[in-house]
């Protein structure tokens, strides 16, 4: 696996996995970028989001676990001015008729195999998780 990062204009940068497959990072302009792309941080949030999402549909193929709609939402702090995460709230949401305990068996397990979670946990950040069914309309 590899990552190059190419810079383009003032803060701006793109970033391929050499597959095929890029991401513009950016600075708000505020902090003298083009808000042309989430910055490097943001990006290391949204990739928490995307790895629970991902390996929890993976779990739950193998638990039998059907859904019809799975968001994450992933909340980062930066407490007293750190400079990168001090704590990450997760918040699961799922249309499913599963039981709450296969769910949150399931996110369980999730959470061991998440290899950015993984990361998070090992660099000392404060994870917590909740759960909760979507209401059907």
């Amino acid at each position: 696996m590899k990552a190059t990062t190419i810079w383009t204009n003032q803060m701006t940068s793109t970033v391929t996995n050499n597959r095929g497959h890029e991401v513009i990072l950016d600075l708000p302009q505020a902090k003298d970028g083009l808000n042309l792309g989430a910055t490097a941080l943001e990006l290391c949030l949204m990739s928490y989001s995307g790895c629970v999402n991902t390996i929890f549909n993976v779990v739950a193929k193998k638990m039998r676990i059907e859904f019809t709609a799975l968001e994450v939402d992933t909340t980062g702090f930066q407490k007293d001015s750190a400079p990168t995460f001090t704590d990450v709230e997760v918040e699961l949401r799922i249309d499913s008729e599963a039981s709450d305990e296969k769910i949150d068996k399931c996110l369980q397990q999730t959470l061991k195999m998440c290899p950015v979670g993984v990361l998070f946990h090992q660099a000392g950040v404060n994870t917590t998780y909740q759960i909760h069914k979507m209401q059907k309309a």
